[in-house]
């Protein structure tokens, strides 16, 4: 399996928006917070993480064909593993028509689009996720003009892929991120 660092690099060789490579680090560091909760083994951990830094690696470069561009050509050719491969694909079921079935894949969907609505957030607030409540982040999601490009129906339903009340959700993401210093 390739390290954080070769990841990385790959990552910057295709993103070159500080935003959007920031959006795959926080979707990272989301997916490695969650499988520490499920006590994963370290190499799924890292498994893990990998997937959420490289689950929007085209959407730059090939707005069109995401993610199919990073699922068909750019992770295989740099021999990453068929299940960073799946959970990439099934991060966008309405373009891929791969649901996330595998757990990987449903904690990346549940991930995604509430880590950049998170972000969102928290550069609203002085204190960024330091002292973010719940309440916070689901007063922001009933206002459909702050981030209005964040599909609220993806957050909600990525909360049930895995099994969890939206507010749950949100508060280990809030307890991640501000574990991570983000």
């Amino acid at each position: 399996m390739q390290s954080r660092e070769q990841s990385r690099e790959l990552l910057t060789s295709y993103v070159s928006s500080d935003s959007l490579r920031h959006h795959c680090e926080m979707v990272a560091v989301a997916m490695e917070g969650y499988a520490t909760r499920l006590n994963k083994p370290a190499e799924v951990t890292d498994r893990w993480w990998t997937a959420g830094l490289l689950h929007d690696i085209d959407w730059e470069a090939y707005p069109e064909e995401h993610p199919r561009r990073a699922v068909d050509k750019i992770l295989p050719n740099h021999g990453y593993d068929q299940e960073i491969i799946d959970a990439v694909e099934a991060h966008a079921p309405e373009r891929t028509n791969r649901q996330p079935d595998a757990e990987i894949e449903r904690y990346l969907f549940a991930c995604d689009e509430l880590s950049g609505f998170m972000v969102a957030v928290s550069l609203m607030r002085p204190n960024g996720f330091s002292d973010m409540k719940v309440k916070s982040v689901t007063k922001k999601l009933k206002d459909k003009k702050f981030a209005a490009n964040v599909p609220r129906e993806s957050i909600k339903t990525g909360a049930e892929l895995i099994s969890l009340p939206l507010n749950e959700h949100i508060r280990n993401m809030i307890d991640i991120f501000k574990a991570k210093g983000a």
